[in-house]
């Protein structure tokens, strides 16, 4: 069968789905691209639909390719986009974390979800006013971390595994690593930084050292990360190191 309707059903619920009101009532998101979907297979997630452009020879229903582009998220259109039910875990998980609180830009977020997948984090815990992980623009950062990378929900500090250190530019100590236990790196807005209640209430407050104010929010997790996964000098093996989920 071909979809050659602009009112198909299933291409107004994709449509619908690049609103974060429906894909919240529905537990569901869009991810577009073959590359995005080849990420999803090799991760494991079957998609509830997928549809592919005529003639792409592709898998899944095929639709014509205006319409398809006109369902599409991206400026150039896709040959290619499926359904997927979304995949929240009970509770951020350990060794590694990294907690996102008020972190707006769902570019930031995905860039977030592909560092965390380099470096060997256990899972990205998404706080109080952040973006959608599941959102288009952050499904799409993400590089197909999005289905690599457990995601979880967090309210309070205290449920973040490990010790919980807090990234302030202002902050007097600079943050050293490798870690020397499981810690969660907690991160906040680019300009507003992580309110005061929630930085008092992690177990450290530390800065990147650099020259200017700020990083980009993306960046400073990055940075974070390698810090704290990095192997101590002299270790056997010193140098890049994953740490065990």
């Amino acid at each position: 069968m071909t979809i050659t309707s602009p009112h198909n059903e299933r291409l107004k619920q994709i449509r619908k789905l690049a609103r974060r009101r429906v894909r919240e009532q529905t537990g569901r998101f869009v991810a577009e691209g073959e590359d995005l979907l080849a990420a999803a297979d090799a991760a494991g997630w079957t998609a509830l639909e997928r549809y592919c452009a005529v003639g792409s020879g592709l898998p899944g229903t095929e639709v014509e390719a205006d319409l398809l582009a006109a369902v599409s998220q991206l400026g150039s259109g896709t040959r290619a986009l499926a359904v997927y039910e979304q995949r929240w875990a009970d509770a951020p998980a350990g060794p590694l974390c990294v907690a996102l609180h008020g972190i707006a830009d769902p570019g930031n977020v995905g860039a977030v979800l592909r560092s965390a997948l380099a470096f060997g984090a256990a899972s990205v815990a998404l706080g109080p006013d952040c973006a959608d992980p599941y959102g288009p623009k952050a499904v799409r950062a993400s590089m197909g971390a999005v289905f690599a990378v457990p995601l979880a929900r967090f309210a309070a500090v205290g449920e973040l595994p490990g010790t919980a250190i807090a990234l302030d530019a202002h902050a007097r100590e600079p943050l050293r690593g490798p870690a020397e236990g499981p810690a969660t790196i907690v991160v906040g807005a680019e300009r507003a930084g992580l309110p005061a209640d929630v930085a008092a209430a992690c177990d450290r407050v530390a800065r990147i050292p650099i020259r200017s104010d700020s990083l980009n929010a993306a960046m400073a997790a990055t940075v974070a990360l390698y810090e704290l996964t990095r192997e101590a000098p002299g270790a056997p093996g010193a140098g890049h190191r994953m740490p065990s989920a």
